[in-house]
């Protein structure tokens, strides 16, 4: 044997020992210090014991066992070990996962809560099923089913849409044919003639519309003038009387307070013109029975009653 076969299989001999060694050192650190725990599944998905366990993507033990459910055998029953200190908990859910795209099979288990009760060594972790690849595959070939008929279906609507599409560009030739070009040319021929024969008519209207539009700015620009110059007097008559009608207010307030000073005055004059009344009545009734007293200062002495003999 040449030297560097020696040499080579010396080198291997060691890569093959702590290969060994760090295998052997991982299997006993996770044997040692592991908590068995339980989940039941009704479909496992190729899942094998080996297989990884996750906690929140994190490898943290392996499943042990894959196996029917002996009390109910539609359930698969899934035993696996953490390691000590794993914080699952009520609301942990185990599921069937995937590490990568190429590897296997692997047993994935959420978080959880921080809040939520801790599971003690042995107990069964809650499971949620994920679906298999014959649902999957049944779930597609519907979609595809679907997807046919909608294809037929949007086949028949884009023939009736060409079918439209075609009567309306015939509609369009026929609407644009020579026919319909020769009478648009004959009208715009026409326009043409009426606009060289009526544009010097036009004309003289457009002068005089700017005329006739000077001529109203002047006779506005006059009675604005008017107005202004009216303005002043009627103004100053406004102030005018304004200042009387303030005079004669005053002037009645004036009398109302000379009314009200003069108030008891007024009664008096009053109980005055009243006496006088009833003395012009006694007078007048006076002088109806007796009206010579008028003339006679004294009155006659009554007659005496002839008396009989």
């Amino acid at each position: 044997m040449t030297t560097e076969a020696k040499v080579g299989a010396f080198v291997i001999g060691c890569f093959a020992i702590l290969a060994f060694t760090v295998i052997y050192l991982m299997n006993a650190q996770l044997v040692g210090h592991t908590v068995p725990y339980r989940t039941y599944l009704r479909y496992a998905g190729g899942l094998e014991p080996g297989a990884e366990v996750l906690f929140g993507g994190i490898t943290v033990g392996k499943v042990t066992s894959v196996r029917p459910w002996t009390s109910d055998p539609t359930k698969i029953e899934i035993q696996l070990t953490v390691k000590e200190g794993t914080p699952l908990n009520e609301k942990s859910v185990a599921k069937l996962g995937l590490t990568s795209v190429m590897s296997s099979a692997s047993l994935s288990i959420t978080t959880g809560s921080n809040d939520a009760k801790r599971l003690p060594a042995g107990s069964s972790i809650p499971s949620q099923e994920a679906a298999s690849l014959d649902e999957i595959a049944g779930k597609m070939a519907t979609v595809a089913d679907s997807a046919n008929d909608l294809i037929v279906q949007a086949r028949g609507e884009l023939e009736g849409i060409s079918g439209d599409a075609r009567n309306l560009l015939a509609n369009l030739n026929t609407v644009t044919g020579p026919p319909t070009q020769q009478k648009v040319q004959t009208a715009l021929d026409h326009v043409n003639t009426l606009l060289a024969t009526e544009g010097p008519k036009i004309d003289r209207i457009s002068d005089q519309l700017v005329a006739l539009t000077r001529h109203a700015d002047d006779t506005v620009q006059n009675v604005n003038g008017t107005v202004s110059d009216v303005r002043e007097p009627i103004r100053k008559d406004l102030v005018d009387l304004q200042n009387t009608l303030q005079q004669a207010k005053q002037l009645l307030g004036d009398m109302q307070v000379m009314v009200r000073a003069n108030d008891y005055k007024i009664d008096d004059t009053v109980e005055n013109l009243r006496v006088a009344t009833d003395n012009l009545d006694q007078l007048t009734d006076s002088l109806k029975q007796r009206p010579w007293g008028l003339i006679r200062i004294k009155q006659p002495k009554e007659r005496a009653v002839p008396q009989q003999k």
